[in-house]
């Protein structure tokens, strides 16, 4: 899929979008934070916005993968699944229920419950999961990589084959 478009939601400064466009993708970025992201303007599309408090930017388009981590807005999770294009990969970690215990963030509002993950993205077809702890640095999260999966086609009709007599 090198050459796809990306979408790196909530990119801030752009550890993920520089990685990406190595790997040669066209990456789109999107965050509220205009003076984390204007080095990124150079290596592709920037879009600067408050996802959280206006509409959804990018209304009507698909990308072929989508990159969300340490970042969780619920209201935002349809409009992702619907932002990818058939066969598109999403990918998703963020902080999970548990991290209170051992740092920030620890609002119950900003950690997934749960499964949470796996519901928000019920109608992709998951590919990989986690939900626990990890050591270095001490965190609770819960990933997801996930694909939509491409519309099947109509099974085109078949004629029985008769010689001619």
């Amino acid at each position: 899929m090198t050459g796809g478009r990306v979408l790196d939601v909530a990119c801030g400064s752009g550890r993920h979008f520089h990685w990406l466009v190595a790997q040669g993708f066209h990456v789109t970025g999107v965050d509220r934070d205009a003076a984390a992201v204007a080095p990124l303007h150079a290596l592709g599309e920037v879009i600067i916005a408050d996802i959280e408090n206006a509409p959804w930017p990018m209304v009507g388009r698909r990308f072929d993968g989508i990159v969300i981590t340490n970042y969780l807005w619920r209201a935002l999770s349809a409009m992702l699944v619907q932002s990818l294009a058939e066969g598109g990969v999403l990918i998703h970690e963020t902080f999970a229920h548990g991290q209170a215990t051992v740092g920030k963030p620890s609002r119950a509002e900003f950690l997934l419950q749960p499964g949470e993950l796996l519901r928000a993205n019920a109608g992709l077809r998951v590919i990989g999961y986690e939900d626990g702890f990890l050591t270095d640095p001490p965190r609770y999260v819960q990933r997801i990589a996930a694909i939509a999966e491409p519309t099947p086609q109509e099974t085109p009709r078949r004629y029985p084959l008769h010689a001619a007599g």
